[in-house]
């Protein structure tokens, strides 16, 4: 039996039917049991015993952006107190399901279950178990501007999410996680990117210095943000570094930026000016401005495309 679709003999033993979808009484439920797990702070979906990658997103905004993107959801879990978000998801509601021919399957519990499997300390009460599309290397690379953003020992998981996010809005065509870079499918992660995680496509690499050997040979090159001289290079002030093209972004971690030994393979070193006394920015808006930079020198950022929202793409 799959272990998320329970058999009908488990889901009357352990949930009742009603008109408005099943109900969960039972904290030894199996529903509960993966969103559970899924909702862990530690969990990113990559152990999924059926090779899926499955997220879990708790709070109505998450919801409604798993809703909006390609993402097939699993079930949607919502507690009496959550009853009202599914007022406000109306409309996504409805677009998922004209996008996947059935609406999600809806699941209630009472507010303390959902209490008892909830990822915050402040549970908003509905919470959904999406399945995420899986990129491969190449899949990232397919354009022949492809423009890559590339976090090197950024573990900071609230930085890492800025990054998809300014990721997704500049137009990159994905983001990898390299090193020791904090997962970019776990929870704090997946809060701080507003949903960008769920559409920006995400790769991990442990190896750094096999990553760059990688993309160089995939014909990119490679941009490395730094604010000192190495082995006598100065950097290039970001508005003079030259992002068109194939370029890879590499932003290092919070407080030493990249390893010497990558910014000593970048084929371009770039600064961002900063006035004094600040030495450096935290890796999230060094990437965002990186990511801003390329997107205006290829003509993807215009003054009269702004809006209150942020750039259109």
């Amino acid at each position: 039996m799959d272990a998320i679709r329970m058999s009908e003999k488990e889901t009357r033993g352990e949930s009742g039917k009603s008109a408005a979808g099943e109900v969960i009484r039972s904290r030894g439920n199996q529903w509960l049991k993966r969103f559970r797990e899924a909702l862990s702070a530690s969990a990113d979906g990559a152990n999924a015993c059926d090779g899926v990658r499955r997220l879990g997103l708790e709070g109505p905004r998450l919801v409604r952006e798993a809703l909006r993107s390609a993402a097939s959801l699993d079930a949607i879990l919502v507690s009496e107190s959550g009853e009202r978000h599914l007022t406000t998801l109306r409309a996504a509601l409805a677009g998922y399901q004209t996008a996947h021919g059935a609406p999600p399957r809806i699941l209630r519990t009472t507010d303390t279950l959902f209490d008892s499997i909830a990822g915050t300390e402040t549970p908003q009460h509905i919470a959904a178990m999406a399945q995420l599309r899986e990129f491969s290397f190449d899949d990232m690379l397919q354009s022949e501007n492809a423009l890559v953003a590339v976090l090197v020992g950024v573990q900071d998981p609230g930085n890492v999410g800025t990054a998809i996010r300014s990721g997704e809005a500049f137009g990159a065509s994905g983001l990898i996680a390299a090193g020791d870079t904090a997962s970019p499918w776990s929870q704090k992660t997946l809060r701080a990117s507003a949903g960008s995680a769920l559409r920006l496509p995400l790769l991990r690499e442990r190896t750094p210095m096999t990553l760059l050997a990688r993309l160089r040979t995939a014909g990119l090159r490679l941009c490395a943000s730094c604010l000192r001289p190495v082995e006598g290079r100065e950097p290039a002030a970001l508005a003079e570094a030259d992002f068109r093209g194939r370029v890879a972004l590499l932003i290092g971690n919070e407080a030493a930026g990249l390893p010497e030994e990558v910014s000593r393979s970048a084929d371009v070193l770039v600064r961002v000016p900063l006035a004094a006394p600040v030495e450096s920015l935290n890796a999230g808006v060094a990437a965002s401005l990186l990511l801003y930079e390329a997107a205006r020198q290829r003509g993807r950022i215009a003054v009269n495309e702004m809006h209150s929202g942020g750039a259109k793409r």
